[in-house]
């Protein structure tokens, strides 16, 4: 009987080792997740999980480089196009849930002349007065952020007269740095970015309304070849802890 129990103890040691020693999650995301997801990385890392390894890019992008053979488990994208191309080439396991909703804002340095408002009237003004120089964007080519940036501004009446102003950003984590370092008079980002503790305090923004754009809806999915561990994390991103995160980056969560 001892030496079964002890057989016993022993594989779930192995079984225990193996789990903390296996490697981490390859998980690749929107680059608005840039700074929420490291937080939730370190949370689940404190719970035994491991913590993930996280590549941040343009929603586009990333697709491109899965359709590619890139060797990522999990995908949280910035809408829920790339996840559905992704799933109808074979890619993923499922359709994957949606994770969050974003939302987009003007933003500018404090010491920006450039104003910030809901209504895009303090950009309409500094246009119309010849006083702005550069605004940032992330590319909409491949960024879902950066296309919503363009209906924002499609919305307003301002993009003819501000299209030869504008600097693209590789992803919306470029385009915001673009307009909160100074670089450029402002821009249009993401939300979850200028929340973050790094920006929080050194920017002026205003929330644009939902109106103005298509929804920001937010899909993840396991790919066909994830693990054990990106299950793990997958699953742990849709907890109330994982949630709450989420939200305290201004982003609105499924059924709220």
């Amino acid at each position: 009987m001892k030496s079964i129990v002890l057989r016993l103890a022993l594989s779930l040691s192995l079984v225990f080792s193996l789990a903390v020693h296996a490697d981490p999650a390859r998980v690749a995301a929107a680059a608005d997740l840039k700074f929420v997801l490291e937080e939730l990385a370190q949370a689940f890392e404190k719970q035994g999980g491991g913590k993930p390894a996280v590549t941040y890019g343009s929603s586009g992008a990333i697709t491109a480089q899965i359709s590619n053979g890139a060797p990522f488990e999990l995908f949280l994208s910035a809408d829920e196009e790339y996840v559905a191309r992704l799933n109808s080439g074979g890619f993923t396991r499922d359709e994957g849930v949606l994770y969050a909703t974003g939302h987009l804002v003007i933003v500018a340095p404090k010491q920006s002349a450039l104003e910030v408002d809901a209504e895009l009237k303090g950009l309409q003004a500094a246009l119309k007065a010849g006083k702005l120089q550069r605004f940032a964007i992330a590319n909409p080519e491949h960024a879902p952020y950066g296309r919503r940036a363009v209906e924002v501004l499609k919305h307003a009446g301002i993009w003819d007269q501000i299209q030869p102003k504008l600097v693209l950003g590789e992803n919306v984590a470029q385009a915001a740095q673009f307009a909160t370092s100074g670089s450029t008079d402002g821009g249009i980002v993401a939300l979850s970015l200028v929340k973050s503790p790094q920006l929080a305090n050194t920017v002026k923004y205003a929330e644009i309304p939902e109106s103005w754009h298509s929804p920001q809806r937010q899909r993840m999915v396991l790919l066909k070849n994830s693990g054990e561990n990106a299950k793990a994390f997958y699953d742990f991103l849709q907890q109330p802890a994982a949630r709450q995160v989420f939200r305290r980056y201004g982003f609105v969560l499924p059924g709220e």
